[in-house]
């Protein structure tokens, strides 16, 4: 198969030679890539304009701070997305937005526009629409981006050394300018979250704690566990009570006749002490059965969720306090910014167009589609 496409080839070039002979290749060959590549040359050469280039490389950094409430618990910093910042710019530069912002600073137009219509190819139409001057601004401005180390050098034609410099300057006080607006957004949407959660954790609390009043003063209890363990003191103290005044009945002398004055004292102070342990037993609910003891124990649970909702608030608050503080520090500081490593240049010499380079490139290009074009024709013809 490889010894049949050049023996295709010269069978044709052959045949088209005799019909046509060596004047017929040399006159086409002439008209179809010579004469372009001349009109392409006396442009470059006599009509094109010199551009001058300036670069400039930066890349984004971002610090990270750790604060001392961060030992209160893992509250969350700022964090980055699954898209980085370098290819956030990146996509930037190649905008319409950068175009229309540069051209609002320094006025693009005019600068790219200084050889119209003498240079049409390299110059800019000043009657065009944005999308124009955004087109017309990504052939003028190279990116080279390595999303490996996330630098980013930018290479700036015009046809001014300081034209290419300024604009060059523009370029990187955009991107400057649009990396600290996405650091400020994301700042004020922590501040916000976190200002959030603290407002909800301080009308929780305040909640909590007027519940918390309501209960104490419709009950008159400022305590229900202490009131309880000061109701249980008075219970063991009528009990002991109790058991002395029993052990007083044994010590009385055997005998007394019942209506002796002593015996009768005694007996009615066992009553009544009976009769309060009773009363007291009654408002736990000991002996079953006793509204009054429903109700304390009720009350008793009530308190304690109450108070469970209580502590939880607090806890609630203080954390989103820490939170809301961690914050507002990271808002006063500047977390993400461009560092150019390499400022705009101010070049000295032309090095644009590449007039050499461009001219390899068309005849290359012309002469594929010329020696195609024969191929082309005289297959059609040889098989008719």
């Amino acid at each position: 198969m490889t010894d049949l496409a050049p023996t295709n080839v010269l069978s044709i070039y052959s045949a088209w030679r005799r019909r046509l002979g060596n004047s017929g290749v040399l006159a086409s060959f002439v008209l179809a890539v010579v004469a372009p590549l001349i009109l392409v040359g006396s442009y470059l050469w006599v009509v094109a304009v010199e551009q001058y280039a300036s670069t400039v490389a930066f890349s984004v950094r971002k610090e990270e701070f750790k604060s001392s409430l961060d030992l209160f618990g893992d509250i969350p910093l700022l964090a980055g997305s699954s898209v980085s910042d370098t290819d956030i710019l990146y996509e930037f530069l190649k905008s319409q937005e950068l175009a229309a912002q540069v051209d609002a600073q320094i006025d693009l137009r005019a600068l790219y526009s200084k050889y119209w219509p003498r240079d049409p190819v390299f110059a800019y139409d000043p009657v065009g629409t944005i999308e124009d001057l955004h087109q017309h601004l990504r052939r003028k401005v190279q990116i080279a981006y390595d999303s490996h180390t996330g630098l980013m050098t930018l290479r700036v034609l015009a046809f001014t050394p300081e034209d290419a410099q300024r604009i060059a300057q523009a370029i990187f006080d955009e991107c400057s300018r649009m990396i600290n607006e996405l650091s400020a957004v994301a700042r004020e949407d922590a501040t916000f979250y976190a200002k959030e959660e603290l407002d909800n954790s301080i009308a929780r609390l305040k909640d909590a704690r007027q519940m918390l009043t309501r209960f104490r003063l419709s009950n008159q209890i400022v305590d229900p566990t202490a009131d309880f363990q000061g109701q249980m003191g008075v219970l063991n103290s009528l009990q002991s009570q109790l058991a002395e005044s029993m052990i007083e009945l044994d010590m009385l002398p055997t005998g007394l006749k019942p209506d002796d004055t002593r015996l009768q004292q005694a007996q009615r102070r066992i009553e009544v002490i009976r009769g309060r342990i009773t009363q007291e037993r009654a408002k736990f609910g000991v002996d079953g059965g006793v509204p009054g003891g429903e109700d304390y124990a009720s009350l008793i649970s009530q308190y304690e969720r109450l108070n469970a909702d209580k502590i939880f608030a607090e806890e609630a608050y203080r954390t989103g306090l820490a939170a809301y503080d961690v914050a507002q520090a990271d808002a006063r500081r500047q977390s993400r910014y461009l560092a150019a490593h390499i400022r705009p240049t101010l070049a000295e010499k032309s090095e644009y167009p590449e007039r050499l380079k461009l001219l390899a490139i068309v005849g290359f290009f012309l002469t594929v589609i010329w020696a195609t074009c024969i191929l082309i024709y005289f297959s059609i013809r040889d098989r008719r």
